[in-house]
């Protein structure tokens, strides 16, 4: 075309766009040409005579910058014909009020605003329509501004009732969003498939799939089905609702798929654990010659680290080279991320080296993290003080990655720089410090950092939880957890099982634990693992081996906490055999067992009295199972032998251990000393405890024991004397016993309780019944050199007594009693709980230092072996 012919700025101003437009619509080399095009037909507009403006040509000029997306350059132009006082149309406005929500910029979208009540535009639909759409981009408190303008309207298609749906979804305002539909139906207005996808989208990101179910309903009713944006919200919403079977069957009725059909469709597989067919519906999207966008790629690549899929992931990193896209810095971070999970760490660094001029912080985490995840816990500490040099400004994110990293870097130190750089009120960081203070026993700064978390998510009331459960504070987190619940927060799986941990206590009430296991199953979170096995702990460790059984068999699956909690559970409670099978059961499940699993079994094997077992399941667990014993282990066959009596063959065990025994140990066989009379030994165990924990009371306590139960008094004095002159505190014997979600305890002799007569009254009386049923006190555990008449009113005075006594007064007939000891219960008051659980036609529990001892029809579970 002739510049020369034209004869006027409109027809040169015509050129230039046509000019533009041709480059846009064609794959030209030339199109670095195009902002000089629409440059020229600006310049051409300003150079434009009065005269031969029309109302039609600078409106003209706007619609074609917005259409190029040049909204700046669009709003100046607006700005201009405003000045120049030219005339300006409904459609003029609705566009420049799009540009002003597409910039944010409030103060012109006000200004134009008022222009528009000024020019009597403001009852125009598309402008209205325009204003809510720009005042639900802009304004913090725009909502209102755009629901005014909503209200006002004197007339409301489907558009407008769609642009206040839209601005409600935008800023989170689900609910009013949902109410605003329904008004709509009721109004009569018919939806179309934008609103369908709008309501859609809201209903996804609130969680309300049912009501999603009955608009997919309407969907069809309306004939939308096949649209494919519908469709695509309609994918994405059964997704994050995990209903991905309902997903799928959307997406394989679809007609006409697009790319994000085909991403959402994948990414929803991915979000639901289904790795394996999403890398297969990805193969399907290559065949189908769908468009590989990036996003896709980091779907996919994301699945590769999942599954440790490295080969997948090479192959991707080829093509996404070979395609150009390797310079997109979240492709970038997604293949690290796979090559660290697969713990090709080589491969990592050197992608993270090729990344000049585009590392940022993401990538930089990503490479922390994979050598905190791959073991090199000091690398990750070398790269997080680089980062830093290079002048790499961590986040949220790297702060809670290397806060793992302790004790090689001080959580203190990072505490710091998060406060420095305003992130400490962060949930991430907030979660990961107060974690770290938890497991460094600092439970105060542990406490100050989770109040000054801001938006608290599950995973910080979760992690408070847990560390208040690892301390052993179970009012702490019983509160913790009200709290939670008072706030409206809905616990998860991992927040019961940090609760029911808790509860596992025995300083915990029992009821509390009953009160979690309920609200788990309300919440539908009692069969997920973390949770079951939880509660198989709990109940094994509180003395109802029952239900922990009943859990464990309703168990959809079974990890190895579940196993092992079992069959330590058995072995505590004294059902060895028991225990053994479940052994039996866990090997034809071909897992894979630890260290965990032979400690419980050995000790089921101890507290049954199998020393042939004992011997065969240690072995084994050497030299099938290639696990080295621990001084865990190495303790459990010398109490093993030590209780079978085998003191000798217990003292060649010992001394042929490739290490040192621990005091563990030689108490160990110093108990089973005094229960057997073995001075010789006994005086052997007595001062190695006594040379490797010269403070502990236990070496003395026992030691002087067995020589009181030889008669041998005068040894005996020698050993008090010496606690006396090394100033050794003898650990004082109280029980406890729990009622009504209260928990009370009791010393021997105890006259504290505001019950105490009517407790001792229930004594005497005990004592009457007990004789008449032929019970004789056993002086021989009073081990003081007293008259015998003394030691029985000794033993008449043990806390355990005390504890059973006021639990008898203070339950209904027929109610289980449950009692725990810190000390090991003594004999005479084991046979007196066996001839009162008949007597009283109870059960009572037991929990000693040692292990459990249920009480039944006259009966022990430990079959006198204990």
């Amino acid at each position: 075309m002739n510049l020369q012919k034209l004869k006027s700025y409109k027809n040169l101003q015509i050129f230039y766009h046509n000019q533009y437009h041709h480059l846009s619509q064609s794959h030209t080399s030339k199109t670095h040409l195009k902002p000089r095009f629409l440059h020229n037909a600006h310049k051409v507009f300003d150079e434009m005579p009065q005269k031969e403006f029309s109302d039609s040509n600078h409106n003209h000029l706007l619609f074609e910058y917005a259409r190029a997306n040049e909204n700046v350059l669009a709003l100046k132009h607006f700005l201009g014909i405003r000045r120049l006082g030219l005339p300006v149309n409904g459609a003029s406005f609705s566009c420049v009020l799009k540009i002003c929500g597409s910039l944010c910029d409030e103060v012109i979208g006000k200004q134009v605003h008022c222009d528009c009540v000024k020019y009597g535009f403001v009852a125009d639909v598309s402008v209205g329509t325009s204003l809510i759409d720009m005042y639900t981009k802009t304004e913090t408190e725009g909502v209102g501004m755009a629901e005014r303008v909503f209200s006002e309207m004197p007339d409301r298609n489907v558009v407008s009732w769609t642009s206040m749906l839209t601005g409600y979804s935008l800023r989170g305002m689900y609910d009013q969003a949902i109410e605003l539909f329904l008004r709509m139906q009721v109004e009569g207005v018919k939806p179309n498939p934008f609103t369908f996808a709008t309501v859609l989208g809201a209903l996804a990101d609130s969680g309300a799939v049912v009501k999603g179910m009955q608009v997919h309903t309407m969907v069809v009713k309306f004939g939308f089905e096949l649209t494919t944006y519908v469709c695509n919200s309609l994918i994405s919403m059964y997704s994050k609702s995990r209903m991905i079977k309902s997903a799928k069957k959307v997406f394989d009725g679809m007609e006409i798929r697009d790319a994000v059909s085909w991403n959402g469709m994948v990414a929803g597989l991915v979000a639901n654990g289904h790795d394996l067919v999403a890398i297969d519906l990805f193969n399907k999207m290559r065949l189908a010659g769908v468009k590989l966008t990036q996003a896709i790629f980091v779907t996919i690549l994301k699945v590769c680290a999942n599954i440790r899929e490295i080969c997948l992931a090479k192959q991707l990193h080829c093509f996404v080279a070979k395609n150009g896209m390797e310079t997109d810095p979240n492709l970038r971070t997604a293949l690290m991320v796979s090559y660290t999970k697969s713990s090709e760490m080589d491969d990592t660094f050197k992608l993270f080296s090729t990344m000049n001029g585009v590392k940022n912080v993401v990538s930089w985490t990503a490479l922390i993290g994979g050598y905190m995840q791959n073991g090199s816990v000091e690398k990750a500490v070398n790269m997080f003080f680089q980062m830093s040099r290079e002048g790499v400004r961590p986040n949220d994110f790297t702060y809670s990655t290397i806060l793992a990293a302790h004790p090689l870097i001080s959580p203190f130190e990072i505490h710091a720089q998060a406060i420095k750089t305003n992130y400490v009120s962060s949930a991430s960081v907030g979660t990961a410090l107060l974690d770290a203070y938890m497991k460094m026993g600092n439970n105060d700064d542990a406490i100050k950092v989770f109040e000054r978390v801001e938006d608290k998510d599950i995973v910080t009331w979760s992690a408070i939880l847990a560390g208040y459960a690892q301390s052993g504070d179970i009012d702490g987190a019983v509160k913790v957890f009200s709290r939670l619940a008072n706030e409206g927060v809905r616990p998860n799986e991992y927040t019961f099982s940090s609760i029911l941990n808790a509860c596992a206590s025995p300083m915990a009430a029992i009821e509390y634990g009953k009160q979690f296991h309920a609200g788990s199953i309300k919440e539908n979170y009692s069969n997920a693992l973390c949770v079951s096995s939880a509660l198989v702990t709990m109940y094994a460790k509180r003395g109802n081996i029952e239900s922990a059984n009943k859990v464990f068999e309703r168990q959809p699956e079974r990890d190895l906490v579940s196993w092992n909690s079992m069959i330590s559970g058995y072995a505590q409670h004294g059902y060895g055999k028991k225990a053994l099978e479940i052994f039996e059961e866990m090997q034809k499940e071909n897992l894979v067992m630890d260290d965990i699993t032979f400690i419980g079994v050995i000790t089921a094997c101890t507290h049954a009295g199998l020393v042939d077992e004992g011997e065969k399941y240690f072995n084994m667990m050497v030299n099938d199972h290639s696990i080295e014993p621990t001084s865990e282990h190495y303790s459990c066959m010398v109490d093993l032998y030590s209780r079978a009596g085998l003191l000798e063959k217990a003292l060649a065990f010992i001394n042929n251990m490739p290490f040192p025994a621990g005091a563990t140990i030689w108490r160990s066989l110093l108990a089973a000393c005094r229960v057997h009379k073995n001075i010789e030994i006994g005086n052997i165990a007595g001062d190695k405890l006594m040379s490797l924990k010269p403070q502990d009371s236990a070496a003395y306590v026992l030691l002087s024991n067995l020589y009181a139960t030889s008669g041998n008094w005068q040894e005996r004095s020698k050993v008090r004397k010496l606690m006396d002159e090394r100033n050794v505190k003898k650990e004082a014997g109280y029980s406890w016993i729990e009622i009504k979600n209260k928990t009370y305890s009791f010393v021997a002799g105890d006259t504290s309780h505001p019950l105490s007569d009517l407790i001792y009254s229930k004594l005497e009386e005990l004592g009457l019944r007990l004789r008449d049923a032929g019970y004789l006190p056993d002086t021989s555990y009073v081990l003081h050199d007293v008259e015998d008449e003394h030691k029985e009113d000794i033993l008449f005075r043990h806390s355990e007594r005390l504890a059973i006594a006021f639990g008898l007064i203070s339950t209904p007939k027929g109610t289980l009693l449950q009692i725990v000891k810190n000390l090991r219960v003594c004999g005479d008051c084991h046979t007196v709980f066996k001839i009162l659980s008949k007597l009283e036609e109870r059960e009572i529990v037991v929990r000693d230092s040692n292990r459990f001892h249920h009480f039944k029809d006259g009966v022990c579970s430990c079959g006198e072996y204990w």
